[in-house]
């Protein structure tokens, strides 16, 4: 990146227009671009299902329209579908239900049926005669451009059962950016690039998760009995010692503070969120590496809490599905001030008895995670409590098998970087910022040449 381009974008950033852009209500663009009302390049559908056609669609954050079958593994449909509305493929629906990286509602195009039907809560539409690039809008809704003008049409805190109390007439009536057409294919031909290059990294992390699961089930399943050598250490899980948890762990203190009591860049304490838990750590938490968010100033009287210690298990008590009950080993704590945080509990190991790692790898396998599958309870948000976690089994193999079995799964881990969950994260965030950054005026070296500065590891 140039100077000249570097000096442009500081100039964006800070509300300045630079020679060659102008201001809207969309934000600062190349005077090239146009603006226009949503309603000039879409058009509303509102086709109802007179077929009977029983593809009942969701959309989904990561896949879009999908199958809610495929995505549910159950329809949460109602029995009479005449009145949802009937969807071709390239046609586009808008669920205003906020989710995880859609705080404004997603919208999404059908491209993986050639029909489907939708709650008459979604808004759907197609693309006008107008709109000669829909590809282009594809990619401006998924990086949250139609977030201002949601936000903005949006009545501030009125929600109905977690939809945005949005009328289709100012959804319709909202402001679009509209590039020329020659910019629109190009930006979305970079980005359709940049989508299968995040495919087929989707496709590696999920054939390496396969064969981590693989793995994990080999030499911490029930399975395999057969004794075997690992790393030159006989692995016999016939005689492998089983204990109950209460028996070899001690629950600690833990807090209540939620992410509003959490500071991302500076503190004395860090705090260990439940959330960060299901969805940011692998299988062991490693503070070299991983980042902790503090605890607030004003919120660290934390004489009652247990500071946390190399070994020390903080399983995750409440989640919205079956991953209730994962956990992250701590190792690397050194002088790091760390407590367990809100929906959290925390246990310590008895002395010696676990090996480095042991514990982080074969609570969150098959073998340990079914014992807690049918000890959850909830509907819509699953939790787990102490006294049946209490009851569980932990198996107890000697410490040179341990020891051998965590540093093969470590070693798995450490040559397939991307294969945890927290990369996989990376992965989407890194794909919303390139369409983010590639759409808007910040990724362009110039007005006319519309070359995208595009960084994806």
């Amino acid at each position: 990146m140039t100077p000249e381009i570097e000096k442009r974008i500081k100039a964006v950033q800070a509300g300045r227009v630079p020679a060659g852009y102008k201001r809207t209500k969309v934000g600062i663009v190349p005077k090239e671009w146009g603006e226009v009302r949503f309603h000039d390049m879409f058009s509303r559908v509102v086709r109802k299902n007179k077929e009977g056609n029983t593809n009942v669609l969701t959309i989904s954050a990561q896949y879009g329209l999908i199958n809610q079958n495929d995505f549910f593994n159950k329809t949460v449909a109602s029995d009479d579908k005449s009145n949802y509305y009937l969807m071709g493929k390239g046609e586009f629906a808008y669920n205003k239900s906020y989710s995880n990286g859609y705080p404004f509602g997603a919208l999404k195009r059908l491209d993986f049926y050639d029909k489907g039907i939708v709650s008459p809560l979604y808004i759907c539409f197609a693309a006008s005669e107008n709109n000669q690039c829909p590809d282009f809008y594809v990619h401006y809704f998924e990086a949250g451009l139609m977030n201002k003008e949601i936000q903005a049409i949006a009545q501030e805190g009125a929600r109905n059962h977690g939809l945005l109390n949005i009328s289709v007439d100012d959804f319709f009536n909202s402001n679009l950016l509209n590039p020329p057409l020659s910019e629109q294919k190009k930006i979305a031909e970079i980005l359709a690039t940049q989508d299968r290059v995040i495919e087929l990294k989707e496709k590696m992390i999920a054939e390496k998760q396969s064969q981590k699961k693989y793995l994990m089930s080999v030499l911490l399943g029930d399975d395999f009995k057969k004794p075997f050598k690992l790393n030159g250490v006989t692995i016999d899980k016939k005689k492998w010692e089983k204990k109950k948890f209460e028996d070899v762990l001690t629950f600690l203190r833990n807090n209540t503070f939620s992410r509003a009591d959490m500071d991302d860049s500076q503190g004395q304490v860090k705090n260990v969120h439940y959330g960060d838990i299901l969805v940011k750590y692998g299988t062991i938490l490693d503070c070299d590496k991983d980042v902790i968010p503090f605890l607030k100033k004003e919120k660290q009287n934390y004489s009652n809490i247990a500071y946390l210690e190399d070994g020390d298990i903080i399983i995750a008590d409440t989640a919205e599905d079956e991953t209730c009950g994962k956990m992250v080993e701590i190792i690397h704590k050194k002088n790091n001030l760390i407590v367990a945080g809100l929906h959290t509990i925390a246990c310590r190991p008895a002395n010696k008895l676990f090996a480095s790692k042991w514990l982080g790898y074969y609570m969150n396998s098959p073998a340990y995670h079914n014992q807690l599958i049918p000890l959850i309870t909830g509907i819509k948000v699953s939790s787990i409590s102490k006294s049946v976690i209490s009851e569980t089994n932990i198996a107890i193999p000697t410490l040179p098998e341990q020891k051998a079995i965590a540093d093969v799964l470590s070693a798995a881990d450490e040559a397939s970087f991307e294969i945890t969950v927290s990369k996989m994260v990376k992965v989407e965030g890194s794909k919303k910022k390139v369409q983010h950054d590639t759409v808007t005026v910040y990724a362009y070296e110039g007005v006319k040449s519309c070359k995208p500065v595009i960084k994806f590891k």
